[in-house]
C-alpha cells in the first residue's frame, strides 16, 4: 500500500509551507505523467510571536493531516481526481483564450471573435466550476439575440452563432479532458443549428465569360483565377510564398503546414492554376503580393458587372464555384471534402445538395410540345 506523508519547506520571510509527498508516485490525471509532490497552498509561521499567529499553526497543522487522511482514503479507492482541484478553481476565460492561440492560421480570426463574443457576455473570469450546462445554455441563448460588436442595431447572423458557439463546445471539451471541469458538458449540450443559406458560385461558362473578361487589377484578377481553379480559401492565398509551390508541369501542387506543427498537407493544383502566379522575385516572398481584401472588394463588383455576371458575389464564392464545378464534373465527395481540405465531410454535403437541385431544374428543361393526339396515345398506352 502506498503512503502519503505531510511535510514541510522553509520559504523565505518567516513561512512553512505544507505538501503532501506521495510513495510510490501516482498519475497525474491532467498529464498523464507520475507525480509525487502536491502543494496545498496553506503555510505555518516558522517562529510564532504570539498566541494568535500559535493558534494559527495548530489550525493550519489540524487542515493539513485532514486533508492527508482524505488523501490516503482517496488513493486507496484509486480516486486521483483531488490533483485538478487547484485547476479547477482557474479562469475559464484563459483557458479559452490558451485553445484561440493554438487555433490554425486560416480559423485564428474566427476564434479571435468568438472569444471576443464570450467576453462580452460573462466577463474577463469566470471559475470553471461555475461553468456548467444552465451556462452553456444561457450563452447559446445569448448568440442568437447578441448584437453584433460592430453594428449593436442588428444581431449577428445564426450561421455566425453557430460558429461561435462551436468553438467554445471545443474548448469545454479540452476542459473536461484536462480534468478542468468535472463534467462533460459539450456531451450534454447541442450545437446551434445552422440556418440553410445560398451559396452563390458561376457555371463554367460565367466563369469562362469573368476570365476572359479585363480586370482593373491584375493581383485580383490572378487570385480570384486561382481561387476558382484550386478551391483555396482568400486566407490562404493572401499568406501563400514561392517556397510552398511544389513540383514540375503536369504535377504542381501548393504545400501547407497544419496548425503550428512541422507536418505538411499537399493540395494539388492544374498547370493553368501554376500559370496564373507570374514569375518568381524569390523564394520567400509572397506570391500575390500587394492582395488585399478591401482591393477584392472595391474591384470585384465592377469586373463582375462588366463579364455580365448580375449576382451578389465575394471572393469566397471562387470557393463554392470550385466545389460545385467538381461535382458536377463527377468528382466524388470524400475526394472533394479532402481537396476543400474538410475535417467533417457533412461540411462538403451542402454542395451535393447544390448539385442535386442544379440536375433537378436541368431534368425540367427538355420537354415536348403537346398536342391532343399524343395525349391520346398516352391515355389509351397505344
Amino acid at each position: 500500500m502506498g503512503s502519503v506523508t505531510l511535510r514541510k519547506k522553509i520559504l523565505k520571510k518567516g513561512r512553512v509551507s505544507l505538501y503532501l509527498d506521495f510513495w510510490p508516485k501516482i498519475v497525474n490525471p491532467d498529464t498523464g505523467k507520475l507525480s509525487r509532490y502536491q502543494f496545498l497552498d496553506i503555510y505555518l509561521y516558522k517562529r510564532p510571536k504570539n498566541d494568535t499567529e500559535r493558534f494559527h499553526n495548530e489550525e493550519t497543522m489540524a487542515l493539513a493531516q485532514h486533508i492527508q487522511a482524505s488523501r490516503i482514503l482517496d488513493i486507496q479507492a484509486m480516486k486521483y481526481d483531488f490533483i485538478s482541484e487547484r485547476m479547477m478553481k482557474g479562469n475559464f476565460v484563459d483557458f479559452f483564450e490558451t485553445e484561440k492561440n493554438k487555433a490554425s492560421k486560416s480559423d485564428s480570426d474566427n476564434w479571435d471573435m468568438a472569444l471576443r463574443y464570450f467576453k462580452d457576455f460573462t466577463g474577463t473570469y469566470i471559475p470553471f466550476p461555475q461553468v456548467n450546462e444552465t451556462f452553456a445554455e444561457e450563452y447559446a441563448d445569448y448568440l442568437l439575440s447578441a448584437p453584433a460588436l460592430g453594428n449593436r442595431n442588428r444581431p449577428i447572423s445564426q450561421n455566425t452563432a453557430v460558429s461561435y458557439f462551436a468553438k467554445f463546445r471545443a474548448t469545454l471539451r479540452q476542459a473536461f479532458k484536462k480534468r478542468l471541469l468535472s463534467t462533460n458538458i459539450y456531451e450534454l449540450v447541442d450545437s446551434i443549428s445552422p440556418k440553410e443559406t445560398h451559396r452563390e458560385f458561376l457555371t463554367l461558362e460565367e466563369l469562362q465569360r469573368l476570365a476572359d473578361t479585363p480586370c482593373t487589377s491584375q493581383v485580383v484578377y490572378r487570385a480570384s483565377i486561382f481561387s476558382a481553379l484550386t478551391g483555396l480559401r482568400f486566407s490562404d492565398i493572401h499568406t501563400m510564398r514561392w517556397d510552398e509551390i511544389r513540383g514540375s508541369r503536369g504535377n504542381y501542387s501548393v504545400q501547407f503546414s497544419i496548425d503550428k506543427t512541422d507536418a505538411a498537407d499537399y493540395l494539388p493544383i492544374p498547370d493553368q492554376a501554376f500559370d496564373l502566379l507570374g514569375s518568381i522575385p524569390d523564394m520567400d516572398s509572397l506570391v500575390f503580393s500587394g492582395l488585399s481584401y478591401s482591393k477584392v472588394r472595391s474591384v470585384l463588383p465592377g469586373w463582375l458587372a462588366e463579364a455580365g455576371i448580375k449576382k451578389k458575389f465575394s471572393f469566397h464564392c471562387f470557393r463554392h464555384t470550385y466545389a460545385t464545378l467538381q461535382l458536377l464534373f463527377g468528382t466524388d465527395i470524400v475526394t472533394l471534402s479532402k481537396m476543400l481540405g474538410h475535417k467533417d465531410i457533412k461540411t462538403t454535403m451542402i454542395y451535393v445538395k447544390i448539385v442535386d437541385s442544379l440536375k433537378r431544374a436541368a431534368s425540367t428543361k427538355i420537354r415536348l410540345a403537346e398536342n391532343k393526339e399524343w395525349l391520346q396515345l398516352h391515355k389509351t398506352g397505344i
